[in-house]
């Protein structure tokens, strides 16, 4: 049995398994190295600015001569700036998330650019299609960062009843029983975060990755305000969130707290009052590993669920 969806041939890979695209942890090295691999690596522009952005992408371009792609952050005060740098660098596929693309689309589609938005929820999903949107990442409230409020397993199939384009699950996926079941769900591919922030290849500081190998199942909370929920691992930024929560401080309050605490520890490595964004699975994440080691033990591992499966019929 070969695991192969259309996923691969829209996006020119060997396995329908993307990299998410997280801010500050998802460089060059890493998303070429995914994409080297076998799937397809995503650099995370997040706020960065679009000069930022585009030294990622040359970056990559020399370590890889496979498809790549980045995901643009609509929450950054640079996004117009990273979409002009995308078509001057000749990105070949993009993933967004935090705000809908809708008025890229048509420039982005004209310059041949693949385009799959993270969405969670049916309605966007629907509206995006009719815009002209290549796939679409269903990420379920498991997953680590951003939050929406429907799980996977209720995601994922809902939105892929309801569009006619590929979708890739993404939340709470971590090995090959999970792409399986995501597959099983009527998914075409998957997106895994967390596990790949613990690849060799990732150059997030050794306390972040640290972090996720000795977290335990119920470490992972959510950190912020209504609208703007992060998943995180549980340290003394999460409680100091959690005690102004309590207190109704404001918004701005809450907003101040958080600025900036992700690069602190994803580059600087405080992991006590930096966010350590971690989906759900981070439990089952327990060894540092080459990115083509992570692919090839997934794909190994659905294959083998997929064909006890299909014995059950």
């Amino acid at each position: 049995m070969t695991i192969r969806t259309e996923i691969c041939d829209l996006f020119k890979i060997q396995y329908p398994i993307i990299q998410g695209g997280m801010a500050w942890v998802a460089t060059a090295e890493l998303a070429a190295a995914v994409s080297e691999a076998g799937g397809l690596g995503i650099i995370g522009a997040g706020n960065a600015p679009k000069e930022a952005v585009r030294e990622q992408i040359k970056k990559a371009k020399a370590l890889t001569k496979k498809p790549f792609g980045v995901n643009v952050y609509y929450l950054s005060p640079f996004v117009e700036d990273v979409i002009q740098v995308i078509l001057e660098e000749k990105v070949e596929v993009i993933s967004t998330g935090a705000g809908n693309p809708g008025k890229h689309i048509p420039m982005l589609k004209e310059a041949g650019v693949k385009i799959m938005p993270v969405v969670s929820s049916v309605a966007l999903a629907k509206r995006l299609e009719r815009n002209g949107v290549d796939a679409f990442i269903a990420e379920g409230m498991e997953c680590g960062g951003h939050i929406g409020d429907i799980t996977t397993m209720a995601l994922v199939p809902q939105i892929v009843d309801a569009v006619n384009i590929p979708v890739i699950a993404a939340g709470g996926i971590a090995d090959g029983r999970q792409m399986a079941a995501a597959l099983c769900l009527g998914a075409k591919g998957v997106q895994i975060g967390t596990r790949f922030v613990c690849a060799e290849e990732c150059t997030a500081h050794i306390n972040y990755k640290n972090a996720i190998l000795s977290a335990k199942d119920r470490e992972t909370v959510l950190t912020g305000y209504h609208g703007h929920f992060v998943r995180v691992l549980k340290n003394k930024l999460s409680k100091e969130f959690e005690r102004l929560s309590q207190m109704h401080a404001p918004e701005e309050e809450l907003e101040k707290l958080g600025a900036g605490r992700l690069r602190a520890a994803v580059v600087d490595g405080d992991v006590q009052m930096g966010s350590v964004m971690s989906g759900q699975v981070a439990a089952m994440v327990n060894k540092i590993q080459p990115a083509r080691e992570i692919i090839e033990e997934i794909i190994h591992d659905a294959k083998i669920v997929l064909e006890d499966t299909a014995k059950l019929f």
